[in-house]
């Protein structure tokens, strides 16, 4: 079985806990971490804009990540979220297989 682990940005605190209860509820994720106090900045409608932002790391299969990619663009306010998905290569094989465990496999 193959995991990832997905970044996805959030405005706040309240999206942040939005997302990650209907990923982790939803057995879309076996486990979101919350990173507060980002500063983002980054070129939207032909400028630099700065934000401050929160960051999401995300736990899931290869089998959950298109489901996935769709529920936080449909449940994100940003028209352009970022959903980026980073192959896991090796880990601890218990919490590789806790995480297969979690979300159904």
């Amino acid at each position: 079985m193959k995991f990832y682990l997905v970044l996805v940005t959030t405005p706040n605190r309240r999206i942040s806990e939005k997302l990650s209860r209907g990923l982790v509820g939803g057995k879309l994720a076996a486990c979101v971490n919350i990173l507060p106090g980002l500063k983002s900045r980054y070129w939207w409608k032909g400028k630099v804009e700065i934000a401050p932002e929160e960051l999401l790391l995300i736990k899931t299969s290869q089998s959950r990540l298109s489901r996935l990619t769709q529920w936080v663009k449909k449940n994100h306010p940003y028209k352009v979220c970022e959903v980026v998905a980073l192959p896991i290569a090796a880990g601890n094989k218990l919490y590789l297989d806790w995480i297969a465990k979690s979300i159904g496999r």
